[in-house]
């Protein structure tokens, strides 16, 4: 029997069965990882765990978010007539299927419930509509039992056959939707999968900043069904040229501009979406070149990149939307005016859907500082991230645990704080442009008595934004340049940056935190951070003819059991020496992330740096200017971090112990008070 495509939503499920298979969920889901709830009180506080900090502020909405990337998969999950959406987050520590419930019913602009975890995660699945229904494919293989929680694999073409001439080197994203491409009846597969192969990744530009590797290539596969056997049709093509967008295709095939044949709108690796017209017919289709998504402000385009973009006719008024993800966990609507222009269906600017607020957090990879930011007494967060913002997360009753407000993006001169990579910032190429990898902290930098910021990002250039308000209404001034007195040999900078720094710059390796401290406690805000290297280094403050001066790094700081370290903490070399806290060259380098205290309560300044959560280097002392950390081990045995977590101390009990805060690589923040606090 032919079966046709029907892209209007109508799924009916076993609803009774469903929603209550929900309730149980939301009755046993107490979150992962030992996570705590968020109405917790002081006491639920569990010692010697990482817990992950919720607002405890129920009259606010926050932006609707899982983990590092979301793959949106909306349908009526629940079967109570409206859109949900069902979101897949691949990376950890927030990893699984979450379901965020629409509550509101049937309007365009839902605030959603907190999510719930449904399922254990699947990279690369996308959902798809057949009769109305949907149906989830990951490579190769149906996904069914998402309804019960307990997803089962079936075979439904081999991978391996269908990728005889897919790109050798394995791909990113690999993308399958169910579609009759064709018109014929059958069910097809299109597969969108990206090739990396000519764009190497890492360090390659020339001395002018030109990237000398290939382009990052982006693929659109037809597997038709030729009456049950799979046969590949090979790559697609449009205006004449194989269809080519700059990596993870995400392709979604729809009767965007509404004359009754399939368009194609493909995502990227980037931030924007390609529009390849259908000027052919249903059953014959054919497609012009490609352009970008563009309305009356411009060319579309997400806040961040690697989306994902799932056709979807949201708002039900039977034009086909797109519901698309973003890295640091957002999902956004980008709806479908019903307009053409230039032969091309008008979409609105993405809509950022939110939801109730749940647990903290702001972006991916988020880098917490906790300061006194707007005076009032008590510890609010300062935070950088994936995008390049800088995040201002107040606390607003300085109770324990804290009420926090929604984050608040920060201005300097007027504007917002984003710092980006552009075409040539990052080491790894230009598919990192929008990418700005914040990391900060927060000290009286001038010694006027107000807190300014101290920021690197993902050029290496450390930066400061000098505060120019007052102590209780802070504002900032726009970005200068960490200075240093380098005297006649003038700055250094890593080997393989492609640009040279100012005579007095400080520019070092990527994505390391700028520690803000009155190291030798003279009066004057000094700075440790990893220096062109990966040692770490200590920058002094003096003064010099009455000017505060910063001096070249000195590598006073020394392990005396291990003194080689990769980015996620892990030893590289089990020998006492001085501390290289990233042995690694190129875009391996940097991405270090530390601070300072008193972790066992001796007196002396011990460091904390980033591992699968935190690791602990204790200050053994001091000896003929030297100063000796012994490897201690991390804090917890949790693992927060694929790539990187970001330690901070904080005392919410206002006991003067120390307590752990971490940014953790979901863009979360977790919680674990000092041993200390149970003697």
């Amino acid at each position: 029997m032919k079966r046709e495509l029907n892209m209007n939503f109508g799924a009916k499920y076993k609803r009774f069965l469903r929603y209550n298979w929900i309730l149980l969920m939301l009755f046993i889901c107490g979150g992962c990882l030992k996570v705590q709830e968020e109405n917790m009180t002081p006491r639920d506080w569990s010692p010697n765990e990482l817990n992950r900090i919720g607002y405890h502020n129920p009259n606010i909405t926050v932006d609707l978010g899982v983990g590092l990337w979301a793959i949106p998969l909306p349908m009526d999950f629940d079967g109570d007539g409206d859109l949900d959406l069902v979101v897949s987050c691949p990376d950890h520590p927030f990893s699984g299927i979450y379901f965020f419930e629409n509550k509101e019913g049937s309007v365009e602009y839902p605030v959603f419930e907190p999510p719930v975890k449904i399922a254990e995660k699947h990279r690369n699945i996308e959902v798809s509509f057949v009769d109305g229904n949907p149906r989830l494919l990951v490579p190769g293989k149906e996904l069914t039992g998402l309804e019960q929680g307990d997803l089962k694999e079936k075979e439904v073409f081999s991978v391996e056959e269908i990728l005889k001439d897919f790109p050798k080197k394995k791909p990113r994203f690999n993308q399958w939707k169910y579609v009759d491409y064709d018109g014929d009846g059958n069910l097809d597969f299109i597969v969108g999968v990206d090739d990396w192969g000519d764009y190497g990744w890492d360090n390659a530009f020339d001395e002018a900043g030109n990237w000398t590797n290939g382009p990052l290539h982006g693929y659109v596969y037809w597997i038709r069904n030729e009456d049950g056997k799979y046969v590949n049709k090979g790559r697609l093509k449009a205006g004449g040229k194989v269809i080519d967008v700059y990596g993870a295709p995400s392709p979604n095939f729809a009767d965007f501009d509404g004359d009754g044949d399939l368009d194609l709108i493909c995502g990227e690796f980037l931030d924007k979406l390609t529009w390849f017209e259908n000027t052919g017919s249903r059953e014959q289709p054919e497609y012009a070149a490609g352009r970008y998504l563009e309305n009356d402000n411009g060319v579309i385009q997400m806040d961040l990149q690697m989306i994902m973009p799932t056709v979807i006719d949201w708002n039900g008024d039977g034009h086909m939307d797109l519901i698309i993800g973003d890295e640091d966990g957002r999902v956004a609507y980008l709806k479908n005016t019903g307009k053409i222009m230039n032969n091309m269906p008008v979409f609105e600017d993405p809509y950022y859907f939110k939801q109730k607020s749940d647990k903290v957090k702001f972006g991916a990879l988020s880098t917490p500082f906790s300061v006194d930011w707007d005076g009032d007494g008590d510890e609010d967060l300062i935070v950088g991230n994936t995008a390049g913002y800088i995040g201002f997360i107040e606390n607003l009753d300085g109770g324990y645990p804290p009420k926090w407000a929604e984050p608040v993006l920060l201005e300097a001169g007027g504007e917002t704080i984003r710092i980006q990579a552009g075409k040539s910032g990052s080491i790894q190429g230009p598919a990192e442009a929008k990418w700005g990898y914040t990391t900060l902290s927060v000290a009286d930098w001038n010694g006027n008595g107000l807190p300014d910021l101290i920021v690197n990002s993902i050029w290496g250039k450390v930066l400061w934004y000098e505060n120019v308000g007052t102590r209780t209404q802070p504002q900032l001034a726009p970005a200068r340049s960490v200075t240093v007195d380098w005297g006649a040999s003038g700055p250094p900078k890593p080997s393989w940056f492609w640009w040279d720094p100012e005579s007095d710059e400080l520019a070092t390796q990527w994505r390391t935190t700028p520690y803000a401290i009155d190291w030798n406690e003279d009066g004057l805000t000094d700075l440790i951070m990893l220096d062109h290297e990966g040692y770490l280094a200590f920058f002094e403050r003096t003064r010099k003819n009455d000017a505060l001066v910063l001096l070249p790094g000195k590598r006073i700081f020394y392990g005396t059991d291990y003194s080689g370290y990769r980015s996620n903490g892990a030893v590289t070399d089990s020998m006492p020496g001085p501390l290289q806290l990233n042995t690694r060259l190129y875009g391996g380098s940097g991405r270090t992330k530390l601070c300072f205290t008193d972790w066992d309560g001796d007196g002396k300044k011990d460091l904390l740096i980033n591992s699968i959560n935190v690791t602990w280097l204790k200050n053994r002392g001091e000896n003929e200017g030297r100063i000796y950390f012994s490897n201690e081990g991390s804090l917890s045995d949790v693992k927060i971090a694929g790539h990187s977590t970001s330690p901070a101390v904080v005392d919410w009990n206002k006991d003067q112990i120390p307590d752990l805060l971490v940014g953790a690589e979901d863009g979360y923040f977790f919680y674990m008070e000092n041993p200390r606090n149970l003697k």
